[in-house]
């Protein structure tokens, strides 16, 4: 049974005209009645049922009751209709991205705020006021997440567990709504001005009474859809705000409206006294433009991140039971699951995180990585989620699918960052809400002053105050340039993860580099080997090393088992037992029946206690890293590996000295290989032989002789110098970014990338420092005026929207700055 057009696709009733509701139903678009029915509908597809909809002989039951209202929210949870955006925490605790309606201002986005923090259970909430999204950790014990959506819908708001593609539907919804009120008023606000000037000319030069009244009805005509169609979200914010005893940017605006039309419309009905229609549909089209730019600033912002989140496909082709030999079968990739095999044929997208266990095939990772060319993979390969299969088909073992993909932990910290709020921003959210109580009162001051002194102008200057010192600008100042910034980022290739890092990084002194990664590509590959005793082989030295390697993700690591392989054609080492690995040394363990180590020849002798021989220094280049093989007798081998640097790598080091910068080296190799790497790129400050624990006291001691420091390692080995440093940069890719400790993530644009989020954190800085500055001068230079009554209510009216406008202009050019290189 298909319903009418007219009527609610899920429940059958009618759809109110202001129902905007849709839902995408085997490719056609549908209306539904209310958030409950939008939600079932969705939850229907998401589980496969959407025949549900063809078969059906009648629609379902309407959700009118408060409690089969109640019952809709709390359809969200199930937990099959919570996996794809619910990421478990452990424990106990609980983490969704939620999508906010009805949001107009900071106000608006500090009351979702308070009320989601103070809900039982909950214990962080943040609201952004660019994105309209919020990011809750709660504890599912405590509150169900149908609870937390009804918690929202409780203060006059509506809330949905974020979806990328319901997100493009009402983001254009709202554009579309957004321009027929920008339209309807410019086209009303242009007649009412013409009559205006037919008025202003009048009072100059004469004009019949009856006439003179015909214009002012007509005015009144003209402006009344203005008021009522334009103004309506304005008016909707400030009884929103003011139902919760909040003062929100829109109680001013509607203040201001309010008086000027009123005052207008007893003028025009009494015959005498002075009018504002075009002043009232000046500043109404004004407002709606200004908000229609912050909109498209908010809206490019939020698309930036969306290939992300796009990437990974709808459908897959699963074997059943992980026959390879059945034929595969068509499913949602919602339902895999770790321990299935998929096919993915070439040119298709992987649906989930996991290893090749048949084929060999080219990958493009560049969506992930940032490495643009296609990378070969064979059996026993890691591949991620979202990555494209180029070549051939390939079979792949599932390890983590949906929630805990690499991809949806990018995501996740493009997200958390998005949520949380620089001190900067804190500060301007209290600013701006002092200055509109501040506002209301002075403008109650100023109205009982004229009203005394001069009646006839205490309408007039009290309305053009109220206009003149609409917040938008200071609200706008740091919420516009920091999501234009981190959408910048976001296209350039670097993850921004904590909202602190543009604001910080623009303070920094001293950045520290480690080697290995950051001025090298971290690619190391083996050059050399040397049997130090006649008991073991070349050969049999490396077969022992890379079976130490195998559980170690190091690059040094990597390049073993890869010399293994391409020398002797193995693609599987020796098995290890028993393996110790230590950050910044080596390994430990027993292959065969001896116990070995691998590592640096300080981690070597600190081990064993036999230190390196001087056969095994000889011959070595400067430009290599040596890594010692010893078992508890003697040193059996030395390998020497060679990692090229980066290009770039020098100039990124002469930017940052040119910026004022102190730039140090640190890295856990060798002298030689240090120093070099220094010289090249041009660095004075350089240590070796570093251990985690040496470069965490080094930062600290900087810390205490007041530098701000921002650390470049891998994201991985340097977790706890990256943790204690005011900043900190993974240069990460593949699995790695999974485990990146790290404010900012680094995809594959290198040394270049770290010189863009440098520039355009001054950038940023500044114009926030710009946008801030300006509104506040304006706001001290148009209040004294407005009160003095030197400003007419159009000239406040232009003003304001002039304020607005060059604050988020200034910061949209953050969106493209340093695109062309």
């Amino acid at each position: 049974m298909v319903s009418s057009p007219d009527n609610c696709f899920h429940c059958g009733i009618a759809v109110s005209d202001d129902a905007d509701y849709p839902v995408t139903v085997n490719g056609a678009t549908q209306l539904t009645c209310c958030p409950g029915c939008q939600a079932v509908v969705n939850s229907i597809q998401s589980a496969g049922l959407a025949a549900f909809y063809r078969q059906r002989e009648q629609p379902a039951g309407s959700p009118v009751s408060s409690r089969e209202q109640s019952d809709a929210f709390h359809a969200w949870d199930h937990a099959p209709v919570q996996r794809p955006f619910v990421h478990d925490l452990g424990e106990g605790r609980r983490e969704v991205h939620l999508l906010l309606e009805g949001i107009v201002c900071g106000a608006c986005a500090w009351l979702n705020e308070e009320n989601l923090a103070r809900q039982p259970g909950v214990t962080e909430a943040q609201v952004n006021y660019a994105t309209h999204r919020a990011r809750v950790v709660w504890d599912p014990e405590v509150l169900s997440l149908g609870q937390l959506l009804e918690a929202v819908a409780r203060v006059g708001y509506q809330a949905h567990p974020y979806d990328p593609s319901r997100e493009e539907v009402l983001l254009e919804t709202q554009r579309r709504q957004q321009l027929r009120r920008l339209g309807v008023s410019g086209v009303l606000m242009a007649q009412v001005m013409m009559l205006a000037l037919a008025l202003y000319a009048g009072d100059w030069w004469g004009i019949d009474p009856a006439l003179r009244g015909l214009l002012r009805w007509c005015s009144l005509l003209l402006c009344l859809p203005v008021v009522v169609f334009g103004g309506r979200p304005f008016f909707a914010g400030a009884f929103q705000a003011l139902r919760h005893r909040r003062v929100g940017m829109d109680v001013p605006i509607t203040l201001g409206i309010g008086l000027a039309f009123g005052a207008s419309t007893l003028a025009t009905w009494e015959g005498r006294g002075a009018v504002y229609f075009d002043s009232v549909a000046m500043f109404i089209f004004l407002l709606l433009a200004v908000r229609f730019m912050e909109f498209s600033a908010r809206r490019r912002s939020s698309l930036a991140a969306e290939p992300m989140v796009r990437a990974v496909p709808a459908m897959c082709l699963r074997y059943p039971q992980g026959d390879t030999d059945a034929t595969p079968e068509t499913v949602a990739v919602a339902e895999l699951g770790a321990g299935d095999r998929c096919l993915v044929r070439p040119g298709e997208v992987i649906p989930a995180d996991g290893e090749i266990r048949e084929g060999r095939s080219s990958v493009d990772e560049s969506l992930i990585t940032g490495e643009s060319r296609p990378l070969p993979r064979v059996e026993g390969d890691s591949v991620m989620a979202g990555s494209i299969n180029a070549d051939s088909p390939v079979v792949i073992h599932v390890s983590a699918a949906g929630p805990d993909t690499v991809l949806a932990h990018l995501w996740r910290m493009v997200e958390r960052a998005r949520a949380d709020k620089p001190a900067v921003a804190r500060l301007a959210d209290r600013v701006a809400a002092g200055f509109l109580f501040a506002l209301l009162l002075l403008a109650g001051v100023v109205a009982i002053y004229w009203w005394r002194n001069s009646p006839e102008d205490w309408l007039p200057i009290t309305v053009s105050l109220l206009v003149v010192t609409c917040p938008c600008a200071l609200s706008l100042a740091i919420p516009a340039a920091l999501a234009a910034a981190t959408g910048n980022l976001a296209r350039s290739g670097l993850v921004v993860t904590r909202g602190h890092v543009l604001e910080t990084l623009a303070k920094v002194t001293d950045v520290v580099l480690d080697k290995t990664g950051t001025l090298t590509f971290g690619r190391p590959r083996l050059v050399g080997t040397r049997a130090l005793t006649p008991q073991r082989s070349r050969e049999d030295c490396l077969r022992v090393a890379a079976g130490l390697a195998q559980s170690s993700e190091h690059p040094m690591a990597r390049a073993l088992r890869e010399a293994l392989r391409e020398t002797r054609g193995e693609s599987a080492p020796p098995p290890a037992t028993g393996v110790i690995s230590t950050p910044g040394g080596g390994l430990e363990g027993s292959v065969g029946d001896n116990d070995w180590v691998l590592g640096s020849p300080q981690f070597v002798a600190e081990r064993t206690g036999i230190h390196e021989p001087q056969e095994a220094v000889v011959g070595s280049t400067d430009s290599g890293s040596r890594v010692l093989l010893a078992d508890n007798v003697a040193v059996r081998a030395v390998f020497l590996l060679h990692d090229e640097l980066r290009p770039g790598a020098a100039d990124m080091t002469a930017f940052l000295r040119r910026s004022g910068k102190r730039v140090h080296l640190w890295s856990g190799d060798g002298e030689a290989p240090v120093r070099q790497a220094a010289a090249a790129v041009g660095i004075q400050q350089a240590h070796w032989d570093m251990g985690p624990d040496d470069k965490l006291q080094r930062v600290r001691s900087l810390q205490n002789q007041g530098a701000v420091v921002a650390m470049v390692g891998d994201g991985i080995n340097d977790a706890p110098v990256l943790s204690a440093s005011a900043v900190s940069i993974a240069m990460s890719s593949g699995a790695q970014l999974a485990r990146a400790n790290a404010d900012v993530i680094v995809l594959g644009n290198g040394p270049k990338g770290i010189v863009q989020l440098f520039r355009l954190a001054r950038r940023t800085r500044r114009t926030m420092v710009q946008n801030l500055s300006w509104a506040l001068g304006y706001n001290l230079l148009a209040v004294p005026a407005a009160a003095a009554g030197l400003l007419m209510p159009w000239m406040a009216a232009l003003g304001m929207a002039l304020s607005s406008a060059v604050v988020v202009a200034d910061a949209l050019r953050l969106g493209r700055y340093g695109s062309g290189g």
